[in-house]
């Protein structure tokens, strides 16, 4: 029997028999993603110290979210026209594969690009769990099964930084990607059986939009590379074709006309995009931070990530609680609320960073980002799923992953070549600050949400 979001009664729940292996195979699979996402924020300073990688810092990062991103499009287009369970198989073993490459790296090349691989593979998997929330649950559910996915952050937060910051230390660094291979085997054996009972709806792939995807992230990749270069003439070549190559690519993939978003699906990925760029940037830059400027431990720094990330949890718990009684029409409001507070929080923390304040000042300023990020991503979400055109499920969320991956990576890459380039002090200062400017643009065009 295959499994609609109409064939079975709200009422029955998301742990429900015919239900329950579907849900508890996406919080596993979040669950991997987001240790890992954690993990390596925390660990990464110690990897690029060994790896004499510190000047492409950015780059191990923004080669993760530019792999994600062309996983969204392509494998969210495939499990559309397919059903989500061989796209799904396909992206964890990609993940796996990730694990293994940089697990056993010997350079900061080889690095990287284990951890492109490990984003495919992410993408593909993120992008299939929104496929399958939108058409294996009612929409009175999927609030829910989304809270559930934001919780599946919280053990990662509470023992993510501890266990990497632990591993690297008394055993090695290593072993945080090497250790996860077993969770993968546990998440396919699960994740998959549950996933060929959701419906697939036929739609073809538009191979012109894998093309578009692929361009604007050779595009992507080129404009970041012109950021790291220290004259300006190859800068500024490399930096004019990679937007030539990736303006008309992202056009094509989120309509021509979606930069002056009429459409509230356009302000949608718009404001998606100032959200990740703010937030997931600053993560990538925050432990860094800590350890060089003010002398803490990987573990020490690991625990601002931990709070942001529990609080990002609780406060999706009270969201959804708070979307279930107003059903849903507080949505708009509570993104842009929340895409303020990640403003405010960015702003506090690039200024307690260099202040001569107690280093936790600054774990409590992020801690504001991660409240900001769980009222907003997740009304945000909904406001854009609900919106999906029949049929069209999954290239809907692919491009609301897109749109994840193009402002993280941006994000990333910025901070990592303003690092590179003027160094820790002053680079995570400059990116703070405009990160803060950006997630308040988010909040300003929040209000077009509503149509």
């Amino acid at each position: 029997m295959t499994l609609t979001a109409e064939s079975q009664a709200p009422q029955a729940g998301v742990f429900s028999p015919g239900r329950r292996n579907l849900t508890l195979g996406i919080m596993l699979s979040m669950l991997i993603i987001a240790f890992e996402s954690l993990a390596v924020a925390t660990i990464l300073p110690q990897v690029a110290s060994e790896l004499n990688g510190l000047k492409v810092y950015g780059w191990s990062f923004s080669a993760f979210f530019v792999g994600f991103m062309i996983a969204t499009v392509g494998l969210g287009s495939w499990a559309d026209r397919s059903g989500p369970a061989k796209p799904y198989l396909s992206a964890i073993v990609f993940f796996a594969a990730g694990l293994l490459l940089a697990g056993l790296a010997p350079s900061m090349a080889v690095f990287i690009a284990g951890r492109a691989v490990q984003g495919f593979g992410g993408g593909g998997v993120v992008a299939v769990a929104y496929l399958a929330i939108n058409k294996g649950f009612p929409d009175e559910l999927r609030a829910r099964v989304l809270t559930l996915m934001s919780s599946a952050w919280v053990l990662p937060g509470l023992i993510g930084p501890s266990l990497a910051s632990g591993l690297a230390v008394w055993l090695s660094w290593r072993g945080v990607f090497l250790g996860l291979l077993p969770l993968v085997l546990l998440a396919v054996m699960l994740t998959v059986p549950a996933l060929r009972r959701v419906a697939s709806s036929g739609t073809p792939i538009d191979r012109s939009r894998l093309w578009a995807v692929c361009l604007a992230a050779l595009g992507l990749v080129l404009g970041l590379a012109a950021l790291s270069q220290k004259t300006w003439p190859p800068a500024l070549g490399l930096g004019l074709l990679g937007t030539a190559l990736a303006l008309p690519a992202l056009g094509r993939l989120f309509g021509r006309a979606s930069y002056r978003l009429r459409r509230p699906l356009d302000a949608g990925f718009a404001v998606r995009l100032c959200l990740t760029f703010g937030f997931f940037g600053a993560e990538a830059l925050i432990p860094l931070s800590l350890q060089h400027l003010r002398g803490l431990t990987p573990w020490q720094s690991g625990l601002a990530l931990t709070g942001a990330a529990l609080v990002w949890s609780a406060c999706s718990v009270i969201n959804s609680r708070l979307d279930e009684r107003t059903q849903g029409r507080l949505r708009p409001l509570v993104t842009g609320a929340g895409a303020a507070l990640i403003a405010l929080s960015l702003a506090l923390t690039g200024l307690l960073i260099h202040a001569p304040l107690p280093a936790w000042t600054v774990g409590v300023a992020w801690a504001l980002g991660g409240a900001g990020m769980g009222f907003a991503f997740q009304s945000h979400t909904l406001v854009v799923l609900k919106q999906a055109p029949e049929g069209q499920e999954g290239l809907v969320s692919g491009n609301l992953q897109l749109a994840d991956m193009l402002g993280s990576a941006l994000g990333a890459g910025l901070a990592g070549a303003l690092v590179a380039q003027i160094g820790v002090g002053l680079g995570s200062g400059w990116f703070l600050g405009l990160a803060a400017a950006v997630a308040g643009l988010g909040a300003l065009a929040s209000p077009r949400l509503r149509g």
